[in-house]
């Protein structure tokens, strides 16, 4: 099972105050942004994105068909195919992509100790 480019996204108070503190550590801005509410950074191959008031809790986050470049895979195991497979081994789901669709597609999941797992198709 391949689940794509990893991240941890943070649930963040001040997303200003967030980012200096994380670019203050080696940290440089992608691009990838929505200048009110988030930003992702990244140093080396660690990624991690900064989203304030958009949810409760640090979210561990996977995202097939990207590289941790965000640059689009040619190929990669479909967000579907990934759901698909772990219902079949008996996962439970906060959340579920439409199966009969394609493209665009999400699944939440959460780990033993509360943590919840995103896996977020974004091509």
């Amino acid at each position: 099972m391949q689940l794509g480019a990893f991240s941890i996204s943070l649930a963040v108070k001040d997303l200003q105050k967030s980012k200096a503190f994380y670019e203050g550590l080696g940290f440089s801005d992608i691009g990838i942004s929505n200048a009110d509410n988030w930003t992702v950074l990244k140093n080396g191959d660690t990624i991690i994105g900064l989203f304030q008031g958009m949810f409760e809790n640090n979210i561990l986050t996977f995202n097939p068909g990207w590289d941790q470049d965000g640059q689009t895979l040619k190929d990669f195991q479909d967000v579907r195919e990934i759901q698909k497979d772990l219902k079949a081994k008996g996962y439970s789901f906060v959340s579920e992509a439409d199966e009969t669709g394609s493209g665009r597609a999400s699944f939440m999941l959460v780990d033993p100790d509360g943590n919840p797992v995103l896996v977020d198709q974004h091509v």
